[in-house]
């Protein structure tokens, strides 16, 4: 039973082979002696005498195709054109803290907590809110020598200006201890009214914001510089997203991003890109970007996973087209901070500098469909339709530019107005191979399928 399965499969085997070969002789047939390629190829010859400057490899890269033959292999062909096209640039990533918006609350002196205003996390915070209640005996210390020192100004001295002048400085020294210390003025003030050091001082959130780290308890003791809270102000995050090394010619600094969640479904929040990492991971071919977002209501939170969507456009002269930052002046820190003339950022005070967008401009790049060339690694070439003969196709090396969703920017190679193939090339360059012209794969042309003619 197994042998006569076996010979069975061997005679469908050869008779598939016999079906294929029959299909593909068929075709050549169609293309080589059809009456169309025939005046094609004469009028081809006559065209060589007349234009005897063109050189021989430049007629081998043409090829006729009859009508018969462009139906069976479904041609179609569309005009090269000049027009803005958008690439819709895609990233991953997701929200982090704010690091310019983050504070820590470090003990500056030695002593002992003992009241914790704030004894847990996630309490929300308002700048000059009570965080802790610090018994110090330094601070007391401290105290005391601010006292002495408004006594020795208080005390008039007549005959002596040079101590006079010496007890303002020792007076203007132990306030500036204190302040360092993470008193407040009105705390100075208030000792210096009551003329009395007090054992114990509150520190104060020097920033609006949400707890995100407590760590320490009630009747610890703390050393210099221990930490104790960590507050962030969650009124605006990062929003950090990988961009592949293939995209990173359509991003600019200050650009508009749209940022999806998974926990908001359709709807969009808004940003602008601030930091561009000068360097590539390695490992991933990614660039990170991070992207300033508003979060005024709190609804984006540390951790979460987002995506984000980069619209752009460039011109012929590869600039990127925004005309929204044309002549902008724009901060280098808070890409939030846009002005039309030249100034200072309101916010770290930094020279505004001159966006990189370009208006609206005339010359719009050349753009041919993304199914139009055959791409080899090192090479593209695409199928030309020759004017004024819809039976003959050339095929022709180009320089491509970056891909922009459906299209792709011809940099070198194509003129406006010309006719390529969209549909089909595979198939013309398979002819092209037949007759051993130049080809996608066989740039030379040439070898076993050279085609004798009389």
């Amino acid at each position: 039973m197994k042998k006569y399965i076996q010979k069975i499969r061997e005679k469908y085997s050869v008779f598939l082979i016999l079906i294929l070969l029959i299909a593909s002789f068929s075709f050549g047939y169609l293309i080589k002696k059809s009456p169309v390629t025939e005046k094609a190829v004469e009028h081809e010859v006559h065209s060589s005498e007349a234009h005897k400057g063109h050189s021989s490899m430049e007629h081998a890269r043409h090829i006729t195709l009859s009508d018969t033959a462009q139906k069976l292999a479904s041609i179609q062909v569309a005009p090269v054109e000049r027009k803005f096209v958008a690439a819709e640039i895609r990233m991953f990533g997701k929200i982090d803290y704010d690091e310019t918006k983050l504070a820590y609350i470090t003990a500056r002196v030695p002593g002992r907590l003992d009241r914790l205003y704030v004894d847990y996390t996630g309490i929300n915070v308002k700048k000059g809110d009570p965080l802790i209640y610090l018994y110090s005996p330094e601070l007391i210390t401290a105290q005391e020598e601010l006292i002495q020192a408004l006594k020795r100004v208080s005390t008039k001295n007549k005959n002596s200006e040079f101590v006079q002048k010496d007890s303002f400085s020792m007076l203007e020294a132990a306030r500036e201890k204190l302040r360092l210390w993470g008193l407040t003025e009105s705390q100075i003030k208030q000792i210096e009214k009551k003329n009395k050091p007090s054992d114990h001082i509150a520190i104060y959130a020097p920033i609006s914001g949400t707890v995100i780290h407590k760590n320490a308890v009630e009747g610890m003791y703390v050393n210099t510089g221990t930490q104790i809270y960590t507050i962030a102000d969650l009124n605006q995050v990062w929003v950090k997203l990988e961009a592949y090394e293939s995209d990173i010619t359509w991003i600019r600094y200050g650009q508009k991003v749209e940022i999806l969640t998974e926990a908001y479904p359709g709807e969009r929040f808004e940003g602008r890109i601030s930091f561009i990492d000068p360097t590539l991971n390695a490992k991933t071919r990614t660039v990170t970007l991070r992207v300033n977002v508003e979060n005024i209501d709190g609804r984006l939170k540390p951790g979460m996973f987002v995506k984000g969507i980069v619209y752009s456009r460039l011109s012929a002269g590869g600039k990127v087209v925004e005309p929204d930052l044309a002549g902008k002046w724009i901060c280098t820190m808070h890409s939030e901070i846009i002005k039309d003339r030249p100034g200072k950022c309101d916010i770290c005070e930094m020279p505004l500098v001159q966006t990189y967008a370009a208006a609206e401009p005339k010359d719009a790049p050349i753009v041919i469909p993304a199914t139009v060339p055959l791409i080899t690694g090192k090479r593209a070439v695409v199928y030309v339709r020759i004017p004024d003969n819809n039976t003959m196709f050339e095929g022709r090396e180009v320089v491509l530019g970056p891909r922009a969703g459906n299209y792709y920017i011809v940099l070198k190679g194509l003129h406006e107005g010309e006719s390529v193939v969209v549909n089909g090339n595979f198939k013309i360059d398979s002819a092209m191979q037949i007759e051993a012209k130049p080809s996608m794969m066989n740039p030379e042309g040439g070898g076993m399928g050279a085609v004798h003619k009389h």
